[in-house]
């Protein structure tokens, strides 16, 4: 088939589409592939170190990058990733997790209206009050429906008692306090543990200025809060909230305190500085762009072998940028799985193709 494109632009509708191929590993949400697993069966994990082989195995960090690792670990410390984009910060931390069988790796994208409290947990009070309402309503009916006080077993103002379960007829459907609070990545990771969790606090530099600085006391104590717990703490003690994995977990006295600290990988454009307490409690890593031998294991890893034979033009092109050019990485993948669609294809729509994709990402506008 020598023309590749999907849409024609001709304005008739077609069926086309059903011709689109699968899509780049990279891209693929639908399953881990090849049955492979990158942290517990994680398919983000999948999708960022590869499915022909993993990346993980078959390319070997900068010793840098595996100094800084181990300092972090050792020193329960998080870890600082600067570099450009592209340059395999998110993926470092997706790497340590598959090697050294940490699970599946939380992460907790930053974006501009990002607090602190995102990360540790959500109390959702207003789910609460509607659901108590709700029940107050159908205990209503009940009560009308029987001849009896339909105000009867509601004198307390949120229509629970003292320990947030409903009274009377309710309180089996009532699923207390703990149903409505759930951890976020950052809290997720303080949980106790045997092993120490992974989490990806990706992009911090997108931040507003004050969580850098909200995040040093969490950092340094390892542990947090949440005061509706410890508001009821003397009369229940133990309450199970959700956790960012969609688990059920146990907190006590309203307080949560890790036992073996994360593994915290806080990565960033360096596209600001940072305070000075928040770097002298981290390890900091500054990550250069891939070389040739990390760029043809990344394609392999993906693309397997012969797509690093059919993009050594590419891989070329890519590594002889000017000094100072930022291009990322995936902009080389995209490439190479694009042109490897269009083998028919003229070479010029090839290097037209190349050329769409492979923009340096530092022009102006």
């Amino acid at each position: 088939m020598n023309d590749w494109r999907i849409y024609r632009g001709v304005g008739q509708p077609h069926d086309g589409v059903r011709r689109l191929p699968e899509p780049p590993p990279w891209r693929d949400f639908t399953r881990a592939q090849d049955g492979a697993s990158a942290g517990s069966q994680d398919p983000s994990g999948a999708r960022r170190l590869g499915v022909r082989r993993r990346r993980a195995e078959n390319y070997a960090p900068r010793p840098a990058e595996v100094d800084a690792v181990n300092a972090a670990l050792y020193l329960r410390r998080p870890l600082l990733v600067t570099g450009n984009p592209g340059t395999g910060k998110s993926t470092l931390a997706y790497a340590v997790a598959h090697e050294l069988r940490l699970g599946r790796v939380l992460r907790w994208p930053i974006v501009s209206r990002t607090t602190l409290q995102d990360g540790l947990y959500r109390y959702d009070a207003i789910g609460r009050l509607q659901d108590v309402q709700l029940e107050r309503a159908r205990g209503a009916r009940v009560a009308g429906g029987n001849g009896s006080d339909p105000g009867a077993g509601n004198d307390a103002a949120d229509g629970s008692d003292a320990d947030g379960r409903a009274d009377g007829d309710g309180a089996d459907r009532d699923p207390g306090i703990g149903a409505y609070i759930r951890l976020g990545p950052l809290g997720t990771a303080l949980l106790p543990s045997e092993l120490p969790r992974v989490l990806l606090i990706d992009e911090l530099d997108k931040s507003d200025l004050d969580l850098p600085n909200d995040l040093l006391n969490t950092l340094e104590e390892g542990e947090f809060a949440i005061p509706e717990l410890e508001r009821v703490a003397d009369r229940q003690p133990v309450v199970e909230v959700l956790s960012h994995d969609s688990g059920r977990v146990a907190v006590h006295g309203g307080r949560i305190a890790c036992t073996n600290f994360p593994l915290i990988v806080l990565t960033s454009n360096g596209e600001r500085d940072f305070p000075a307490p928040l770097l002298r409690r981290c390890v900091q890593l500054e990550l250069e762009p891939p070389g040739e031998e990390q760029l043809t294991a990344m394609v392999e890893a993906h693309l397997g072998e012969e797509g690093v034979a059919a993009g050594q033009d590419l891989i070329g092109r890519f590594l002889d940028r000017e000094p100072g050019e930022v291009m990322a990485a995936d902009q080389l993948l995209n490439a190479l799985f694009l042109t490897q669609h269009t083998p028919h294809a003229e070479r010029l729509t090839r290097e037209r193709i190349a050329d769409l994709l492979m923009q340096r990402l530092d022009r102006s506008r």
